[in-house]
């Protein structure tokens, strides 16, 4: 199956600034069995966009606007072709626990079984495994099964509740948040119990015959834990479900602080006051075979609408 993305985002200043400097992480990755056949990234004002890879393995493209400007428009386009993903089974088998301790040892994923900024043990976060009764149990696949429904079962999708750089605490809390919140906490879960496991940002695609909790027109993000004898396997804690066919990879790290669609720094005002407005559309074809496929040319129904609140957008970034 053939995926298109058109990926608008909008930042409106009170203030007229002097200077842009941004990097965004939008790019559709190409590995396992997602491969980007086209991306571009656009903007207003126009400015030279360069690319690079981080560490991760994610494409990373930054730009610099050095004139006066009150908006800037950034426009991604992408076409993505996926293959089915080889199904999860729901146990490691024996040996499963002894694998993954060797890994731990071996110190190649140190990064994905270390706490990071959004995922750190808290005292609710002890109180809520506890409350589980969670433990490693007799396979790693079991556990990530049943924390993928724990997860989704005892917390709410409900939007508007936390922002981008909320902790767990108020998600713990609450029981309540987003994609980004049921992720964070699976993870600060998993690591722990000698689990590598890393943050996924993307897109999901949703048709009429699926029944996901996510919100439409935003972006996604689950889970990818590496096993043996698997690799990385994604689980989406958000809808109870296995990572899979439509569920498109764009950048992974530790936690969400790793992989924002966007980060930058500005000149101008110390008093300025910014709104973001971000609208998201995917859209599904059937595989023509060849690479030379034009991007859809339909507009987010979304994309020319008034300025929403800054915490309406920042909602829409995290999801």
């Amino acid at each position: 199956m053939r995926y298109s993305v058109r990926h608008v985002t909008r930042f409106s200043y009170e203030t007229p600034i002097a200077e842009s400097v941004m990097e965004a992480r939008m790019q559709p990755r190409s590995d396992g069995t997602q491969r980007c056949v086209h991306f571009a990234l656009s903007t207003i004002p126009a400015a030279r966009v360069m690319t690079y890879q981080d560490h991760d393995g994610n494409s990373v493209h930054f730009f610099d606007i050095p004139a006066r400007h009150s908006r800037l428009t950034l426009t991604a386009e992408a076409m993505v072709e996926s293959t089915p993903v080889p199904a999860v089974p729901d146990r490691l088998g024996p040996g499963g626990w002894a694998e993954l301790d060797a890994l731990a040892e071996s110190g190649e994923f140190w990064e994905y079984l270390a706490p990071s900024p959004f995922t750190r043990s808290t005292a609710l976060l002890d109180a809520f495994a506890a409350e589980l009764a969670l433990d490693r149990g007799d396979d790693p696949l079991v556990l990530l099964h049943r924390l993928t429904a724990d997860v989704y079962g005892r917390f709410e999708y409900r939007p508007k509740t936390t922002r981008v750089d909320s902790p767990i605490d108020e998600a713990l809390d609450a029981r309540c948040g987003v994609c980004q919140d049921f992720t964070h906490v699976f993870i600060a879960l998993a690591r722990p119990l000698g689990i590598p496991t890393r943050y996924v940002s993307g897109y999901l695609f949703r048709d009429v015959d699926t029944h996901d909790r996510s919100a439409d027109g935003a972006t996604h993000a689950w889970v990818e834990a590496f096993l043996p004898r698997l690799g990385w396997a994604g689980f989406d804690p958000t809808n109870n479900i296995v990572a899979g066919e439509r569920h498109i990879r764009v950048a992974v790290g530790r936690d969400y602080a790793d992989v924002p669609p966007t980060r930058g720094v500005y000149n101008g005002a110390a008093a300025v006051r910014s709104e973001l407005a971000v609208a998201v559309r995917v859209g599904a074809q059937q595989s023509s075979g060849g690479d030379s496929v034009p991007f859809t040319p339909w507009m987010s129904r979304d994309a020319n609408a008034p300025l929403s609140r800054p915490e309406d957008a920042q909602e829409q970034q995290q999801q």
